[in-house]
C-alpha cells in the first residue's frame, strides 16, 4: 500500500509522520531546534535548522515504520505561518528568519495601513488588517531597518516553503499559507498586485501560488539521497499549520467548526464563500480545500493560561502528581470541578500575552476579577479554564455573526483530552461537541493532501471522509449553559472596561 509523508515545520520542532493510503499512521518523529530572541519582542530561527530537522525526522520515520523508500508516493508540507526567509541571488539565506510571534513591526503595520488608504481599504484588498505577526510588515521592516540586506533579497519564502525549495528546487507556496502574508488577494487566490504596488514591492520577490493539494514540485536527486527516499517523489502544496490542522480534523465541509485548545486556542470555520469580518477581528484566509475559504479566531493564551497557572501557582499539585505518577492537569481539573459553574462570580481574563481575537491588543493583560473571601483555590482553577473557554466563544460568536453555519464543533488539543474541559466547552459554546479518531494535527492533514494530490483520492474532501470519523460526543448540561449564558456578557464587557487601564499599565513598564 502507498505511503505518504506529512512534514510540519513547527516553532519548537519539525514533526514528520508516515501514513498509509487508508489513513493508518505507521510512525512519527519530532526533531527540536532552538528559537532566538536577540532583542525584547524579537523571535527568530535559522532556516537551516528546519532543513536538518526535516532530514532527521524523515529518516527516523522511515526506520521506525520499516518503510521502503519506493513505497513513499507523496509528501505534504505544513508549518508555522507568517515567517519570513530572505534569500539572495545565490539562493542563500541572508539573515535569520523572522517568525510569526515576532513583535518588532508595529511601525510597519501603520505604514501598510497608511499606504493602503486606511484599515478598511486594506481589509477590502486582502481580507485582513495589518498585524505584527504577518509577513508583509516583516518585509518592510527589512527594507526600513536593514536596507543592505533588503537590497540583496531576490526571494521571500514562508518557513515550509523554504523546506520545499530544499526538497524540490522550486520556489512555490500555496493559498492557505500565502493568505497569512497580507499580500494575497484572498478572494481571487492570487497575489494582490494593487497592494504590492502601493507598498512598492516587486512581485518577483514572491513565489508561485498553488492550491494545497496540487503538486508543486518533485524530490531532487540530492534531497532524495539526504532523506533516504527515491528521486521524483511528488511534493504537494500543503498548508499553513492552521488550515492543515483543520484538514487533519476533517473540517472540509460547510457547517464544520474546530475548536483547538493548545497553548493558543483556535476556532476554525470552513466556508464555501469568502466571509470577511469588516472590523478585522477574525482572519479570513483561503482554505487548504480547493476554492474554499476559512474564518479563524485566535486566542493567544488559551491552554497557555492553564499552563502558566500550573507552573506558577500549583507547586503542591505538581509534586503530588509526581508522587502519584499522574498528569498534574488531572489534579488541577479535579479541583476545579469542586467549584460550581461560573465560579461564583469570579472571572479570569486570559490575556497573558496580549490578545488577538477579537481585540488585537498587545497591551491587554490577564486578571482575576471578582475575588471575595468565599473563593478558594478550586474557584481560581475553574475560573482560569472558564476564562480561556469564554475567549474561544468570542471567536465563535464572530463566526456566527458572519452567518457561517455551526452544525458541528470538533474539539482537539489538550482541551479535548479532558472530560471536564470537554463538558465545559459544550456548556459555554451552548451546543454539543465531538472528538474524532485523528489526533496528529497538521502533519496528518498534509499527508492527506499528499494522498489526494497524487491520485489516491479524488480530492481532500474524499480523503477526509474515508479516514476521519467522530468517536465521542458531549451533550450540553442545560443548567450550566444557563449559568454561562448569564455570565458571558459580563466577561465580554470586562475588556472594554479595562482597556485604558491596560494601556496605562503598559506605560509603567516601558
Amino acid at each position: 500500500m502507498a505511503v505518504f509523508l506529512g512534514v510540519d515545520i513547527g516553532t519548537s520542532g519539525t514533526k514528520t509522520l508516515a501514513m498509509q493510503e487508508d489513513g493508518t499512521i505507521l510512525s512519527s518523529a519530532t526533531v527540536e531546534y532552538p528559537l532566538y530572541s536577540p532583542h525584547p519582542g524579537w523571535s527568530e530561527q535559522e532556516p537551516e535548522h528546519w532543513w536538518q530537522a526535516t532530514i532527521k525526522s524523515v529518516r527516523k520515520v522511515l526506520k521506525a515504520g520499516k518503510i521502503k523508500p519506493v513505497d513513499v508516493k507523496g509528501i505534504g508540507l505544513s508549518g508555522q505561518m507568517h515567517g519570513s526567509v530572505f534569500l539572495n541571488k545565490k539562493h542563500e539565506v541572508i539573515r535569520p528568519a523572522l517568525l510569526w510571534n515576532d513583535q518588532r513591526t508595529a511601525a510597519e503595520c501603520a505604514e501598510i495601513e497608511e499606504r493602503a488608504g486606511g484599515r478598511k481599504k486594506l481589509i477590502r484588498m486582502v481580507a485582513n488588517p495589518a498585524l505584527t505577526g504577518f509577513t508583509a510588515p516583516k518585509i518592510l521592516w527589512l527594507r526600513n531597518r536593514e536596507p543592505k540586506n533588503f537590497d540583496k533579497t531576490v526571494q521571500v519564502l514562508l518557513p515550509k516553503d523554504y523546506v520545499r525549495f530544499r526538497l524540490t528546487g522550486e520556489f512555490a507556496t500555496e493559498v492557505s499559507d500565502a493568505s497569512g502574508t497580507l499580500l494575497l488577494n484572498v478572494k481571487q487566490r492570487k497575489w494582490s498586485r494593487p497592494l504590492l504596488s502601493k507598498l512598492e514591492l516587486d512581485a518577483g520577490l514572491l513565489p508561485a501560488v498553488y492550491e494545497s493539494e496540487d503538486v508543486s514540485g518533485h524530490l531532487t536527486q540530492d534531497a532524495a539521497r539526504l532523506l533516504g527516499l527515491t528521486k521524483g517523489v511528488a511534493v504537494v502544496g500543503g498548508g499553513g499549520d492552521q488550515a492543515a490542522g483543520a484538514v487533519g480534523n476533517g473540517i472540509v465541509k460547510k457547517g464544520a467548526i474546530s475548536a483547538t485548545m493548545g497553548t493558543s486556542g483556535v476556532v476554525f470555520a470552513h466556508s464555501d464563500e469568502v466571509q470577511i469580518d469588516p472590523e478585522g477581528r477574525a482572519h479570513t484566509f483561503c482554505h487548504a480545500v480547493r476554492d474554499k475559504w476559512h474564518v479563524m479566531g485566535v486566542v493567544l493564551s488559551a491552554g497557555g493560561s492553564l499552563q502558566w497557572y500550573r507552573n506558577q501557582l500549583c507547586e503542591q499539585q505538581v509534586a503530588l502528581a509526581k508522587r502519584q505518577k499522574v498528569d498534574p492537569y488531572q489534579l488541577i481539573t479535579e479541583q476545579a470541578a469542586e467549584a460550581p459553574a461560573g465560579s461564583e462570580g469570579l472571572f479570569f481574563l486570559p490575556y497573558l500575552t496580549g490578545e488577538r481575537t477579537p481585540h488585537a491588543d498587545p497591551d491587554a493583560r490577564a486578571a482575576w476579577i471578582g475575588l471575595s473571601l468565599r473563593h478558594s483555590r478550586a474557584h481560581l482553577s475553574r475560573a482560569v479554564i472558564e476564562g480561556a473557554t469564554y475567549a474561544m466563544r468570542d471567536s465563535l460568536e464572530i463566526i456566527k455573526e458572519l452567518n457561517i453555519p455551526v452544525k458541528e464543533i470538533r474539539l482537539s488539543g489538550g482541551g479535548a483530552r479532558s472530560e471536564f474541559w470537554r463538558q465545559m466547552q459544550a456548556d459555554i459554546y451552548g451546543q454539543k461537541v465531538v472528538t474524532i479518531n485523528a489526533e496528529e494535527g497538521p502533519a496528518y492533514g498534509v499527508a492527506l493532501l499528499a494522498a489526494a494530490g497524487t491520485g489516491a483520492y479524488k480530492d481532500v474532501v474524499e480523503a477526509c471522509g474515508a479516514t476521519i470519523r467522530v468517536i465521542e460526543s458531549t451533550n450540553v448540561n442545560p443548567k450550566n449553559k444557563k449559568t454561562y449564558n448569564q455570565a458571558y456578557p459580563v466577561y465580554r464587557g470586562l475588556y472594554s472596561s479595562l482597556k485604558t487601564d491596560f494601556q496605562e499599565i503598559r506605560s509603567l513598564v516601558d
